[in-house]
């Protein structure tokens, strides 16, 4: 297979974006298509299940044909149909592994199946010529936190992970105490460029001295306890703050969230002598994340790799591109694939 140009169709449902892309030889985007539902989940505060999943009924062959001709590929020149088939919301996977195993069997392609989180990994590298490992990597989303030991690009150790909130899920949480839209990352980041983020000291989950795991439960209990009375029976002071006191919060809360990736990350790096950090998911496209990340690593003086923001959330792109790898190695799904809730 080598010399050989692999093109790869990718596809996303793993929660609330309906996703199709085509890769050529893992690094060569041809097309790249997303339908959000944030719209549709906006009045609920969070995605739920079932409307996301009819959600993706209606989008995926709409958007699997628009990246197809995006693309300007036949079928004939895809060499194989990758899905995102874990983590996630099984009746949301359930769509695209769906799809997937249906157009592997009609145009009789292999079947690649891509674990989500790792895909997000990959997003960091889409765009990158070249990598030094090893690499520590941060996964840091709505649903995950988690840290990893990147050997290669398909070999990764689960260094640590989230014990309750992932951090994605802290801000949304957050966004809805302080009474601010959903989603909450974007609109916490938004308002907190307005704050002090030094005005509110929220306790920072470090756990032992070298735990890499996360915990954010108890700084979102922090900020609910600081606005609503430690025995939340008093009012809801949220309602009478004001714009600069609800921006202090927002700013103070992510900061602390912040600072426990960044030394997370730090402690991982130096754990296992890693040369690189590499950082995706949707709470990679945090500007002050970003900077700290970046201001860590030049003190440490190691090499990052941040995915470009339009990669940072749920994309196809991604799958696509890590499955060119599994595909180059044999790594091939059958089609008793079935979605999966969990990592394995």
């Amino acid at each position: 297979m080598s010399g050989k140009e692999v093109t790869i169709l990718g596809i996303e449902t793993s929660c609330d974006e309906t996703a199709a892309a085509i890769v050529t030889n893992g690094r060569q985007i041809r097309s790249s298509v997303v339908a959000s539902q944030t719209q549709l989940h906006e009045k609920f505060g969070g995605v739920v299940p079932e409307i996301a999943s009819r959600a993706h009924v209606e989008k995926i062959l709409p958007i699997v044909e628009e990246a197809v001709e995006q693309a300007g590929v036949t079928a004939a020149e895809i060499d194989a149909v990758a899905v995102a088939n874990q983590p996630g919301l099984t009746i949301a996977l359930m769509v695209g592994v769906t799809a997937a195993k249906t157009l592997a069997f009609a145009w009789d392609k292999p079947l690649v199946a891509v674990n989500h989180v790792h895909a997000h990994l990959q997003s960091a590298m889409l765009e990158a010529e070249s990598i030094e490992l090893p690499a520590v990597a941060l996964i840091v989303s709505g649903g995950h936190s988690n840290l990893y030991d990147a050997e290669s690009v398909l070999d990764l150790r689960l260094l640590g992970r989230t014990i309750d909130d992932a951090a994605g899920e802290a801000f949304d949480k957050v966004a809805s105490i302080l009474g601010l839209p959903y989603p909450g990352g974007p609109n916490i980041e938004k308002i907190a460029k307005e704050g002090n983020p030094k005005a509110v000291r929220f306790p920072r989950s470090l756990m032992e001295k070298d735990s890499l795991d996360f915990s954010f439960s108890g700084l979102k209990t922090a900020v609910l306890y600081y606005c609503q009375g430690q025995d939340m029976k008093g009012e809801n002071r949220v309602a009478s703050m004001s714009r600069r006191e609800i921006a202090d919060i927002a700013a103070s809360f992510q900061a602390a969230v912040i600072e426990v990736l960044v030394k997370k990350t730090e402690r991982a790096a130096k754990q296992i002598g890693a040369k690189t950090v590499l950082m995706g998911g949707g709470v990679a496209c945090n500007g002050a994340l970003r900077e700290a990340m970046e201001a860590m690593c030049k003190k440490e003086h190691l090499a990052l790799m941040i995915a470009a923001k339009k990669f940072c959330t749920d994309n196809a792109a991604m799958v696509a591109s890590l499955a060119y790898y599994k595909y180059m190695a044999g790594q091939f799904a059958d089609l008793s694939l079935e979605p999966k809730a969990t990592s394995d």
